[in-house]
């Protein structure tokens, strides 16, 4: 589990692609400082599961149904990415409940420059739309955010200057694709409200 507070940004310094998987390295010296073969990292909001490591890069398989979910497979070498170790359970909870789980992608749409923030809109997935509120959080790129207006196919937030400066979404531009995790608070309550919904049907059917 992750909190979708980003601790470093990392570069991506080889992807080979296989027929239906991929083979990710990257270079993060402060996420690889204690990492063990199996040890999970999220990478712009995936969670992978380091193979190999050492002289601060590790090295990630990444299957089809991530490739198909994620951007992951128009990362480049060189491109940035944000990089989080997995949670331990001494930490302090800063962001909100991630698990490294893409729902899906989205496209930035614009960018509206403030003071000292910005705020960015994106494309909305319609099936990711239920899953969104005003003030609720979403995780774009692994970076736990909290929405400030959402309608049936767009959403936006606003960065502040250490988002702006740590992390992706400083420098990503109008049309760069990002990855989305909706809260999976919101799922469970679906699911649930949904299976209680079927039962009354049949009791009452």
């Amino acid at each position: 589990m992750f909190t979708g507070i980003v601790e470093e940004l990392g570069t991506v310094t080889a992807l080979e692609h296989g027929a239906d998987s991929a083979r990710l390295t990257v270079r993060g010296p402060l996420v690889t400082s204690d990492a063990t073969h199996g040890a999970s990292i999220a990478v712009n909001g995936v969670c992978l599961t380091v193979t190999e490591h050492g002289g601060g890069d590790f090295t990630v398989d990444v299957m089809a149904e991530t490739l198909r979910r994620s951007s992951l497979g128009v990362l480049r070498p060189g491109d940035p990415v944000n990089l989080e170790r997995a949670m331990a359970a001494s930490s302090r909870f800063g962001g909100h409940v991630v698990q490294g789980h893409v729902d899906g992608t989205a496209t930035i749409t614009a960018r509206e420059p403030g003071e000292r923030w910005e705020v960015v809109r994106f494309t909305l997935p319609p099936d990711l739309a239920p899953y969104l509120v005003e003030k609720g959080s979403i995780t774009v790129d692994g970076v736990s955010l909290t929405v400030v207006d959402v309608d049936d196919d767009a959403f936006s937030v606003s960065l502040i200057p250490t988002t702006l400066d740590l992390t992706t979404l400083g420098t990503k531009a109008v049309g760069d694709p990002v990855n989305l995790e909706v809260d999976v608070l919101a799922k469970y309550v679906e699911r649930l409200l949904a299976t209680r919904f079927a039962t009354t049907q049949e009791a009452t059917a």
